[in-house]
């Protein structure tokens, strides 16, 4: 079986990621969990990977949910309605997907906003943190095994809705495998997914391009409950 950072891209752009997230941490950023992008079939074939990449979240980037982001800062601001699955108990890499499934203590909705550049290179990607900025969490609810059964996502872009897949995690694949594959991606770095951690697991719907019109967004993943933000 091949490693998670075995196409030297991969290697060098997670390198780089990791020196990043260090400087971050040396100046009194507290790191909160992770993230995974490109993981849908249109981003995997772009970037020519076969795994979602994996980048880093920090409290310094974290919006209250009703919060209010200035947009106006971005180049190319994207907003992507995502899940967040809660670990409950530290996962090494190389375990299968029952320990990863046992790992996964709760789940809620949550919007990623990144800063997007139409890059096809995995390694300068991956060097930036993946386009991240922002990330606004709901709340969430016990999920054992992160069973989605039943869950279902609403996302309303100044009230308009916007359509959404019946199986919340058709365009990002499984939240066990992904949580999984975020395991074994650490574990490569010489670093664990700690229980306390949040991943952030790919935009349900393709991400959504930003403009001067937009006010608010909303992601209700039914029955857990609500995030929104407020664009200026």
């Amino acid at each position: 079986m091949s490693g998670p950072l075995d196409d030297p891209r991969l290697a060098r752009g997670m390198a780089a990621q990791m020196e990043l997230r260090r400087g971050a941490l040396a100046g009194g950023a507290r790191p909160i969990g992770w993230k995974v992008g490109f993981g849908a079939p249109a981003g995997l074939a772009k970037l020519k990977i076969t795994a979602p990449i994996v980048g880093f979240l920090l409290d310094r980037n974290v919006v209250a949910s009703g919060g209010t982001v200035a947009i106006s800062r971005f180049t190319m601001p994207v907003a992507e309605p995502e899940i967040a699955v809660e670990i409950g108990t530290d996962l090494p890499g190389g375990g299968d997907e029952a320990a990863a499934a046992a790992a996964i203590a709760a789940l809620g909705p949550a919007i990623e906003l990144a800063d997007f550049s139409p890059l096809d290179d995995p390694e300068p990607i991956l060097s930036g943190n993946i386009f991240h900025r922002h990330v606004i969490f709901g709340p969430r609810m016990p999920r054992p095994s992160g069973d989605t059964t039943g869950l279902v996502s609403t996302v309303l872009r100044d009230g308009t809705s916007v359509p959404t897949p019946d199986d919340v995690t058709a365009n990002t694949g499984g939240l066990v495998r992904i949580v999984r594959h975020v395991a074994d991606t650490l574990a490569a770095l010489g670093e664990t997914l700690r229980a306390g951690d949040v991943i952030i697991a790919g935009s349900i719907t393709p991400p959504l391009m930003l403009g001067a019109e937009d006010r608010l967004l909303a992601h209700r993943l039914a029955p857990i409950g609500e995030v929104t933000v407020r664009f200026s």
